[in-house]
């Protein structure tokens, strides 16, 4: 009887489904988030909408991934940790800017997109679940919606505090936290695909 691929054809199919829809979700709420993070001068929301870029990107790049070598699945993972260490940098350049030149955040904007982006990145955890300890491309992005949750959980925290303490400061932090968490998650990144030699 010969060797059949047929489980792995059936994984990567699965795979491709999953990422196509975190793909389209985190597109999209990239574009949303973005366009209303201006419109409440949120720093948190900003940084929450180039996550979701992020994410987006990582997707594309996992999707990319699937059905290929090994070396192009840790190749895929590298460049989607050091994408996300770059976009934490932009981050708190922009972090610093709002410091030195003010914010005026809009806490209603901040609570509901916040939750909006915490559904949806709860439906992308979930989707990713059964992948989160298959090979290196799928466990990036399950990193990626995981940090998104909480950084979702503390824009919605961040909007409650500006609007009971009436100023910016809350927003600044989140936005800090959010560039902490986005880092720390493309060095985890980077340290799990050097291991998978």
């Amino acid at each position: 009887m010969s060797d059949c691929d047929c489980h792995d054809s059936a994984n990567e199919i699965q795979e491709r489904s999953v990422l196509w829809t975190l793909l389209a979700i985190n597109g999209g709420m990239f574009v949303a988030e973005m366009i209303l993070g201006i419109v409440a001068d949120s720093t948190g929301l900003v940084a929450d909408s180039l996550d979701m870029l992020a994410d987006a990107t990582v997707y594309g790049i996992a999707l990319w991934a699937v059905g290929r070598a090994a070396s192009a699945k840790r190749g895929a993972a590298r460049f989607s940790g050091w994408f996300q260490i770059a976009l934490a940098v932009g981050v708190l350049l922009d972090i610093i800017r709002r410091f030195i030149y003010g914010s005026d955040p809009d806490f209603w904007f901040m609570l509901g997109v916040g939750v909006a982006a915490l559904i949806a990145n709860v439906t992308c955890l979930a989707l990713l679940a059964k992948h989160r300890k298959g090979e290196v491309h799928m466990r990036a992005s399950w990193i990626f919606s995981k940090n998104d949750v909480i950084a979702n959980t503390g824009v919605i925290l961040a909007g409650a505090l500006v609007h009971f303490t009436g100023t910016r400061w809350p927003d600044l932090a989140i936005g800090l936290l959010i560039t902490v968490v986005v880092f720390r998650g493309g060095l985890y990144i980077l340290k799990d695909s050097e291991s998978q030699k």
